[in-house]
């Protein structure tokens, strides 16, 4: 047989196959998600840790801004799982402190997608119908202006909203965050007139937890990191301590539909038992 009627008849096949692969994972999903919905148990509150951007990128050959500019791509796209299900709080870990270690130009590009993205979200149908109310989290102090000033018109424009709660932690470290939160108690007690010998008498851990960044959501009861990695990194540290965490092999960019309801139908067959 000639080659050229051997190389149409190899791409025929190799359509066909990818064609109902495609449509195999199509009827999984469905399935995954009619199970997790009729199950009903839900996170109150899901952490994302959004790791593997960079990795991503270099597994397919791109520059490693390009991996980051497809992480934000994928942020969306769960957020618009998250709302579909129902979830009611989000917190999705952008960028850590630890993170402005990175070479200049990386970490350029890091916050310029952070001010795209945050003017993106501004103005996104699917905020506003669905009273999403978006807050950044973290230490900004050293962001350039034009971050600040998109993160906050962000928040501005969605304060008042009473649907999901979504938090972006950007420059964000857990363990900072414990630190302000206690800086921020003895400061208020200061203010009260209080020794520091009282303040540390009375001190609990209703006090910290009162002053942390997102104080009025409940903890976090379910945790996603990415990429591999078996560990936290300091990712909300003090609201953790009875999370259920689950970790996936898969980049950021890459994962998807079904990774993410695998994880939920995980999460609603554990029996929290809260440390006991």
């Amino acid at each position: 047989m000639p080659a050229k009627p051997i190389k149409a008849a190899v791409r025929t096949l190799q359509t066909t196959r990818n064609a109902a692969r495609g449509a195999l994972l199509w009827g999984y999903e469905q399935r995954l998600t009619r199970e997790v919905k009729a199950h009903g148990k839900l996170p109150r509150h899901l952490g994302l840790i959004l790791d593997g951007n960079r990795r991503f990128a270099r597994a397919a050959g791109l520059q490693r801004e390009l991996g980051h500019s497809f992480g934000a791509e994928k942020a969306h796209e769960v957020l618009q799982w998250c709302l579909e299900l129902g979830i009611p709080a989000a917190t999705i870990w952008v960028l850590s402190t630890d993170n402005s270690s990175r070479e200049p130009d990386e970490l350029a590009h890091i916050l310029g997608l952070l001010e795209q993205e945050a003017r993106k979200l501004a103005t996104d149908p699917r905020i506003h119908a669905n009273r999403v109310r978006v807050r950044a989290i973290g230490q900004h102090a050293d962001f350039p202006p034009a971050v600040l000033v998109a993160l906050r018109e962000l928040e501005e424009r969605t304060a008042h909203y009473d649907g999901m709660r979504l938090n972006i932690a950007v420059g964000y470290g857990g363990r900072e965050e414990i630190v302000d939160a206690v800086k921020t108690h003895l400061e208020r007690q200061a203010q009260a007139g209080l020794t520091l010998a009282e303040v540390a008498d009375r001190l609990t851990p209703e006090h910290i937890s009162a002053h942390l960044y997102a104080a009025d959501i409940p903890d976090p009861d379910f945790i996603i990191r990415t990429s591999g990695e078996i560990r936290l990194s300091g990712f909300m540290l003090w609201q953790s301590v009875y999370s259920e965490y689950y970790f996936c092999d898969v980049y950021w960019p890459g994962f998807r539909r079904v990774d993410f309801l695998r994880a939920l139908r995980d999460f609603q067959g554990r029996d929290r038992r809260f440390g006991r």
